[in-house]
């Protein structure tokens, strides 16, 4: 391969400053306080436990909240959000990413794909939000990493595993709707990969996983912004400090809480985005 030498104003290049791809000023504040007044008086209507190597589905009103739990020992969990009404309409990790950052916390909120692009739910708790960004670059609740699944582990290893999160998300999301899990497996897409402590190795710029800083009782509160769909694995890489996709690693349940009552003071459902989607065409 050809080796091309560093021009003479590599360092003056280099030491160009950076610019926020997508600055958020402009972007209306989450109702916080509403959102944690509501949760204060919020009745749990409500418990799915997602067994080891599983996953489950939960229907949240908009209005209601969604806790995730971890009830027992360390375990990271994928999830998948549509809305209840259209599962064309659903999570988008890139665009979440792109606006909030590589790592989601209180505050954040995760948006919903084209042509809607709307948040589908608010973050109001996060009991790992200290731990922040460690010395290697991890930090807690991804939207980077985008699932494990039975065509990568193909790729790499040659074997076939059908526990890993996509087979998973596919398989319950198949049972709730009733319809074949080649039906299914279209709508399953990138997740939030929570509880999950995962960055970039600085020299190369690799994706890395290290082992859940979760413990028993700590949890992940989200506010349904809209009338929600959850379907959440417990991956099978446990806390994933070591594998994922085999039956390696020690796995343990997590629990979906759906909690209802009367919504936020002064809190609206987003509507859907207002472009209006000529792309310029006969302009």
């Amino acid at each position: 391969m050809t080796q091309h030498k560093e021009p003479p104003d590599a360092a003056a290049r280099r030491a160009v400053a950076p610019v926020i791809c997508y600055p958020t000023a402009t972007l209306p504040e989450p109702p916080l306080e509403a959102c944690r007044a509501a949760w204060s008086s919020a009745r749990k209507a409500g418990t799915v436990r997602v067994p080891p190597r599983e996953a489950r589905v939960v229907e949240v009103p908009a209005g209601g909240f969604l806790r995730i739990v971890c009830p027992e020992r360390p375990q990271v969990g994928d999830l998948n959000l549509f809305s209840a009404h259209d599962l064309s309409e659903r999570f988008y990790s890139g665009k979440t990413r792109a606006l909030h950052g590589s790592h989601v916390t209180a505050g954040d909120r995760l948006w919903s794909c084209f042509p809607w692009l709307r948040p589908m739910a608010t973050i109001v708790e996060d009991t790992l939000a200290w731990y922040g960004i460690d010395e290697h670059g991890g930090a807690v609740h991804d939207v980077i990493g985008t699932r494990c699944d039975p065509y990568t582990g193909r790729l790499l290893s040659g074997t076939d595993y059908h526990h890993c999160c996509h087979s998973n998300l596919t398989r319950a999301l198949a049972a709730h709707l009733g319809v074949p899990v080649a039906e299914a497996e279209p709508h399953v897409h990138d997740v939030l990969n929570v509880f999950m402590c995962t960055g970039f190795t600085r020299d190369a710029g690799r994706y890395f996983m290290k082992a859940s800083p979760v413990r028993a009782g700590d949890h992940l509160l989200l506010f349904a912004e809209i009338d929600l769909l959850a379907v959440l694995s417990a991956c099978p890489g446990g806390d994933c400090g070591a594998r994922h996709s085999s039956d390696d690693a020690a796995c343990h349940p997590l629990d979906l809480e759906v909690f209802v009552g009367p919504p936020p003071d002064g809190w609206r459902p987003p509507e859907p985005n207002a472009y209006g989607r000529s792309h310029g065409a006969g302009s």
